[in-house]
């Protein structure tokens, strides 16, 4: 069956309080349409038609090069008006699966069984029973149970008001009746607006079988209007995330207190504490223990490896049996091998670091090469910067690094150097012997701490 999905996006989103258009605004750190967006890919390899109103510029370009046709809708005049003006991107034969922009998690189960469901030129309308169905549509059917129309609640009589069976909006359409359809609506009701909802009726109208299906869970089809229903969808996407995870076998000590914000992979017996935080493509292998309150982005740690709590890790890989942290930080291109620790308050970025060796205390790396089993002594600065340029420092095997040494790169110590604690480094260090680089000690007599200003 060809499927041609349409993502109605064009909402303002008054009720956000925010220049950012609504569908713009996070579930997991990525904009809700861009979940819309790859839940059609999922399923569905036909064209993809995105509408858009408010801000249409803003959202086409926050959402970067997308493989899909943009309609803009001007002026919004509600779900059916939308659909009017994407009827030009739409083929006559096939069916058209109607998502939402603000509606961000619905699952590729959900809609799989809708496509399944359609036989034919069917129409296939996603419901559900709410126990307070306040400010939805409701299905109406008649004595066979058959579906009969969509009722707006603003247009909705007594009666219909107390069912609670809910249009969740999610459609697929029949393409060959559609286009007509779509001519055929009106606005007069009590918005104003074209209802595509109106569409069910001309369905019963013409003898298309109007087939319904429940999603998998309620949350699924909830959409976002105000802040406190994105924090609760926030909310029930990262659960499903901690169950999957523990279903894999990963140990959460506490599963309502992990966001993932992207992909984390997971070998055997990982466990993560409390309040960790995993942004785009995360590796954690076999044995990994994440500590509390760590940010980890774009990572791949190794098997049996410890991250202590406080870290925070960015675009670094992490060798076997690592130590790191707590309170460590490693940026982009900091690759450290097996056994390697790293301490608390220390940095490194785009430095690669040997099997073995200890950075343990108040120490910045940058643009360094570090051999094995070397010792850097705490509070050492690799000087990378000169105000114009960046340049590295090399340390080979097995150097050891005295407390508080200054690395005036470019700079290169040989291996087996040791660097007498308190040097200023701006020349090379030879291979296997003593270097020390201090100033004269000197002592000013007389000299008296200023003192405090009276008055």
């Amino acid at each position: 069956m060809s499927i041609t999905v349409v993502i109605l996006a064009g909402g303002k989103g008054t009720r956000m309080y925010s220049s950012k258009p609504k569908v713009l605004h996070p579930i997991a750190g990525k904009p809700m349409l861009a979940h819309v967006v790859e839940r059609a890919r999922a399923v569905a390899d036909g064209k993809l038609v995105v509408v858009v109103g408010h801000a249409a510029e803003h959202v086409r370009a926050a959402m970067g090069e997308l493989p899909v046709s943009w309609v803009e809708q001007v002026p919004q005049l509600g779900t059916g008006h939308a659909m009017q003006c994407a009827a030009h991107e739409l083929p006559q034969e096939g069916h058209s699966l109607v998502l939402y922009g603000d509606v961000p998690l619905l699952s590729d189960a959900t809609l799989r069984a809708m496509l399944a469901l359609a036989q034919g030129d069917d129409l296939v309308l996603l419901t559900q029973h709410l126990t307070d169905p306040s400010g939805y549509g409701r299905i109406r059917r008649d004595a066979s149970g058959a579906v009969q129309a969509i009722v707006e609640q603003k247009d909705a009589s007594a009666a219909e008001r107390a069912i609670t069976e809910i249009n969740t909006g999610i459609l697929l359409l029949p393409n060959v009746h559609l286009h007509r359809w779509l001519k055929a609506l009106r606005n007069d009701n009590a918005q104003g607006e074209y209802y595509l909802t109106d569409l069910i009726g001309f369905a019963v109208r013409d003898q298309v079988a109007v087939r319904t299906l429940h999603p998998g869970c309620e949350w699924e089809t909830l959409g976002v209007n105000n802040q406190l229903q994105r924090a609760e969808l926030e909310r029930h996407y990262q659960q499903q995330q901690a169950v999957q995870l523990m279903t894999q076998g990963v140990t959460l000590l506490d599963p309502a207190r992990i966001d993932v914000r992207g992909e984390l992979q997971c070998g055997k017996d990982v466990q993560i504490d409390v309040n960790c935080l995993f942004i785009g493509k995360v590796i954690l292998g076999d044995n990994v223990s994440i500590g509390a309150h760590c940010v980890l982005q774009d990572c791949e740690i190794a098997a049996g490896s410890q991250i202590a709590p406080f870290s925070h890790l960015d675009g670094a890989q992490v060798g076997e049996g690592a130590r790191i942290g707590p309170y460590a930080r490693l940026r982009p291109g900091a690759v450290l091998a097996a056994q390697v620790h790293v301490g608390n308050f220390v940095e490194i970025k785009k430095s690669e670091v040997g099997v073995g060796s200890k950075v343990n205390h108040l120490t910045y790396i940058g643009d360094s090469s570090i051999g094995s089993g070397v010792n850097v002594g705490a509070g050492t600065v690799t000087c990378n910067y000169d105000g114009v340029n960046k340049s590295r420092t090399v340390i080979g095997d097995g150097a050891f690094i005295g407390s508080g040494s200054m690395l005036v790169a470019p700079l290169t110590i040989g291996a087996g150097a040791t660097i007498g604690a308190g040097s200023t480094l701006s020349k090379d260090a030879p291979a296997d012997q003593l270097t020390v680089a201090r100033a004269k000690a000197v002592t000013i007599p007389g000299w008296t701490r200023p003192q405090k200003k009276s008055g």
